[in-house]
């Protein structure tokens, strides 16, 4: 891990207020797919643009094996299909025309999202599924999806804020955890620990 990031995650600790964000919006993902009425195999993991979010992928999937919770392993949507594409990496985006009452779809957006999947999003909402996004804060021109989301989390670009990929590992390490609020300290504790060793780790696995 860098310098740089060591310096971010221990501003988390001295209370900018980032874990519990990230806390909020893991337990707003984590209720979502484990509710009762919650569809099986319902998370939809969504990029804006050309972007595929894979190392969100690839923890979240590590999260459902480790905390017992398979309803937090994602179903990648893909813009492009690769001919020869394992099943699981052959779902292409149309799938959202699809989704519906009890799915949940999580859009992706470091860099903004074009008409053609905020129109499918809008699509999905109107269809009954819980949308959730996390996003770079772009300005007011880019509010679109935060508008269409029934939770967002926004990452502000500038000092003092930790950078995207270091939101997705706090939001995919804190989705494992129970939430129970006597718990708060040490599942922030909890979360940290483990974005960082998210951090240090070898790239994804192969499966993704």
């Amino acid at each position: 891990m860098d310098a740089a990031r060591v310096t971010v995650l221990r501003e988390l600790l001295a209370g900018s207020g980032w874990l519990e964000r990230t806390q909020g919006f893991a337990g707003a993902l984590r209720g979502a797919v484990t509710r009762p009425s919650a569809a099986p195999g319902g998370l939809l993991l969504v990029g804006a643009d050309a972007e595929e979010p894979w190392h969100l992928a690839a923890h979240l999937d590590d999260e459902a094996a480790w905390s017992g919770l398979p309803a937090l392993s994602p179903t990648l949507l893909r813009r492009t299909v690769p001919p020869g594409a394992p099943p699981h990496l052959s779902v292409p985006l149309r799938r959202l025309e699809q989704a519906g009452r009890g799915e949940t779809v999580l859009v992706v957006a470091p860099g903004g999202s074009d008409g053609g999947l905020l129109e499918r999003v809008h699509d999905a909402r109107r269809g009954g599924a819980t949308i959730l996004a996390l996003e770079a804060d772009l300005g007011t021109a880019h509010g679109e999806l935060r508008g269409l989301a029934h939770e967002a989390l926004t990452v502000p670009d500038g000092a003092g804020s930790p950078n995207f990929d270091i939101v997705q590992h706090l939001v995919s390490a804190a989705a494992g955890e129970p939430s129970a609020p006597a718990r708060r300290g040490r599942l922030l504790r909890g979360a940290l620990a483990r974005a960082m060793d998210r951090l240090t780790a070898t790239p994804p696995p192969m499966r993704w």
